[in-house]
């Protein structure tokens, strides 16, 4: 269906795009132009060329590829003259299956309320995880709940107890420090990916003794236990790998609320910023900023450099891995 020459800009310049892809122009895995590009190529504002990517990508005809930027998604849909609608905005939060307590809670267990709380944590975040939320999620009264657990802040350690204690640690046979530290690091990641708040309920400062915590600690203690390192060091290097692991994860949680309730993506929301990005460059107090964007997008186009937290998290294991390297084989002349 052609495009109403009186269309918003974002629909015409969608449409101009959509055809390129359809006549084979733009093909499957092609770069499709960036924000920035758009905004040269049509004279148009930062905020429409970012709905021109949206609107391509709500039909299903590109995609964000890490470290590629956007590109023309495959398979291409049987038509492009008449895209799908915009679908309705998904609800803030999973609607609470509300049921009528049961004469006396007979049923009710520290392990249901444990996996009650663990379901909405894992579906809504920690903000709405509350005792009264569990309490209906049950279909109990909010004090029954108290008969089990002491407090919401007793509930948090035993959710995070309860989720890093199913996943069993590494081969026990995985030999050589680098493999066996690794390991450990993936695993906690994959945790923190499945369970985005169990980031925010382990504290490096305050830590509770949590058994599932402390079987992670005592997996790092003992592959670091006949380096030769002092006890001090080794025990640095145990809190160093939960806080590298932990610092990275403790952004998944806050992506969930915002990508529920928005329509942009993060790449979106990122683009969104380009605008106020370049006032602030602009104003030349930032040269090596400036600079960088400047070489970055001669190679791959800086507005299109993606911020995905997985390769984040293994580009820095892997620089945390070199460091320690030098600890357990130092260069001539190197202390510990």
């Amino acid at each position: 269906m052609p495009t109403a020459p009186d269309a918003p800009p974002y629909l015409r310049i969608a449409a101009e795009l959509r055809g390129r892809i359809a006549a084979g122009t733009l093909k499957p895995g092609d770069r499709v132009p960036s924000t920035r590009q758009i905004t040269q190529e049509w004279g148009v504002a930062m905020a429409t060329a970012t709905k021109v990517l949206a609107t391509l990508r709500r039909e299903g005809l590109v995609r964000s590829r890490p470290g590629a930027g956007t590109v023309v998604a495959a398979p291409l849909p049987a038509t492009l003259a008449a895209p799908p609608p915009t679908p309705a905005p998904a609800p803030s939060a999973t609607p609470t299956r509300r049921r009528e307590p049961r004469g006396g809670d007979q049923g009710l267990t520290r392990e249901r309320i444990i996996q009650a709380a663990i379901t909405i944590a894992d579906a809504e975040g920690l903000t709405t995880l509350t005792m009264r939320r569990v309490a209906a999620e049950l279909g109990v009264a909010t004090m029954a709940l108290y008969r089990h657990v002491a407090s919401k802040e007793e509930l948090g350690d035993l959710m995070a107890d309860t989720v890093l204690n199913r996943e069993p640690l590494p081969p026990a046979d995985l030999t050589g420090w680098r493999e066996r530290l690794t390991a450990l690091a993936r695993l906690q990641w994959s945790l923190y990916r499945r369970h985005p708040w169990l980031a925010r309920t382990i504290s490096l400062t305050r830590p509770v003794p949590l058994p599932g915590a402390l079987q992670h600690g005592e997996w790092v203690l003992a592959t670091v236990k006949e380096s030769g390192l002092p006890p001090a060091t080794r025990l640095h290097i145990h809190l160093m790998m939960f806080a590298v692991v932990r610092g990275i994860a403790v952004n998944l949680e806050p992506q969930a609320p915002d990508q529920a309730t928005s329509a942009l993506t993060d790449e979106e929301w990122m683009q969104s910023q380009e605008a106020l990005l370049q006032t602030a460059l602009g104003t030349g107090q930032y040269p090596t900023f400036s600079a960088l964007l400047t070489e970055l997008d001669a190679e791959t186009g800086a507005d299109d450099f993606a911020l995905d937290l997985d390769q984040l998290f293994e580009f820095v294991l892997a620089r945390t891995l070199d460091g320690l390297a030098l600890l357990f084989d130092p260069p001539t002349g190197l202390s510990n």
